[in-house]
């Protein structure tokens, strides 16, 4: 009796190994068989590699090797080796298994906002244990995924040691090429925080815009996910999540305007695609219009500083120079806007082509003082601004 039961056993074994190899997605959800299909006849003479990842990695991530590699964009498909997939995929798993608000995701976040090795079209390094190693140290005590989030923001910046400088060798760094250069755009930084949280399990994504409503270039900054919402931070965070200085810019977003929507990166395919200031003709990063969010945010905002009494205004009009002062006179001018070290606010002043009554307004906290940083045709400058219970007019001059 013990004899057959062995035989048995043994021929389930052999049958299933049979019927694993007959059928190499015995394991992987039906809902990436075509696109899988569809990724492994375009990955040419790479495919045999996206194969064996597939065939190596354990029953319980192969549903997001089929991810990966279903929605990874053609350059990756052709190039990326399955020991670089590999261990992308080992790696994620573990935060997984260790982090409990990693562990509580739904699948559908973990495989687009965790599991991913890239965020736009950066070089494809593996940043993922090392920013494992330097986070995790800052997140091990952490109960919530709001805690973990708070804990990556706080530290990033000392632990990394990488600013926002204009020297950078390109806007869209890897996290290697940044910690290198200890220089980033705002864009690699958005990379760098991203790949940070998505190292120690926390969701996240870049977020952006092509150019500010008022043509005043482009920025992109990260969203996290938390409890079924998106909130926006930054590498330079505000105290809280949804607070920066950007959110007046962002909330006069055009969502039917390419140029002018607020866009969120995504790793699985979409409707549309991620803009790259950098790359405008660089489609494959996909995108979501997420503008309707920031609008929201802001209305909400505006509301919020009517109704508490605590705020006033300053307003900012830039004129030629001393001796050009008239309305014809008015000029486009970037204008940022500082209390002590933190920028609250940014904008630009309305040219003639404007109402005259249309004015740059800053809404700013009552008994302050302001430093308005703009460029003149000499260089920068700066100009302080007391503010007391009543709006404050100012007026720059560019030369």
């Amino acid at each position: 009796m013990k004899l057959s039961l062995l035989f048995f056993a043994l021929w389930v074994s052999v049958f299933n190994l049979c019927r694993a190899q007959s059928n190499p997605y015995a394991h992987i959800s039906k809902q990436y068989h075509q696109p899988l299909e569809r990724a492994l006849s375009k990955a040419g003479n790479n495919k045999a590699s996206l194969q064996q990842v597939l065939n190596t990695v354990p029953n319980d991530m192969k549903d997001g090797a089929a991810f990966l590699i279903a929605y990874m964009p053609q350059r990756d498909l052709e190039s990326l080796s399955s020991d670089f997939l590999l261990n992308n995929i080992e790696l994620a798993y573990r935060a997984k298994a260790k982090f409990p608000w990693t562990k509580q995701l739904p699948d559908s976040i973990f495989l687009n906002e965790v599991l991913p090795y890239a965020v736009l079209n950066e070089n494809r390094d593996e940043w993922r244990e090392e920013l494992f190693n330097r986070f995790s140290k800052y997140v091990d005590s952490c109960k919530t995924l709001r805690e973990a989030i708070t804990a990556v923001n706080k530290h990033i910046r000392d632990e990394v040691m990488v600013d926002y400088n204009t020297k950078r060798e390109r806007p869209d760094q890897s996290p290697a090429e940044s910690m290198r250069q200890g220089m980033a755009s705002c864009s690699g930084l958005s990379i760098l925080l991203t790949d940070a949280f998505r190292a120690v399990g926390i969701p996240s994504r870049v977020a952006g815009t092509l150019n500010w409503y008022d043509n005043r270039g482009n920025h992109n900054w990260c969203e996290v996910w938390i409890d079924g919402q998106w909130y926006f931070t930054e590498y330079y965070p505000d105290k809280e999540l949804n607070r920066s200085w950007f959110l007046a810019d962002a909330g006069k977003a055009d969502v039917n305007s390419r140029e002018h929507a607020i866009y969120a990166s995504s790793f699985k395919s979409t409707e549309t695609y991620f803009p790259l200031a950098w790359n405008t003709d660089l489609k494959y990063i996909n995108g979501v219009n997420v503008t309707s969010t920031y609008t929201s945010l802001y209305k909400d905002q505006q509301e919020a500083i009517a109704a508490d009494n605590k705020h006033t205004t300053i307003y900012v009009v830039a004129y030629e120079s001393e001796q050009h002062n008239s309305p014809e006179d008015r000029e486009k001018c970037n204008i940022d806007i500082f209390h002590q070290k933190d920028q609250v606010g940014g904008g630009s002043t309305r040219d003639a082509r404007q109402d005259a009554n249309d004015r740059l307004a800053f809404a700013v906290e009552k008994n302050k003082t302001y430093t308005l940083k703009y460029n003149t045709k000499q260089g920068p400058a700066e100009k302080q601004v007391k503010v007391g219970n009543d709006a404050v007019s100012v007026v720059v001059y560019l030369k």
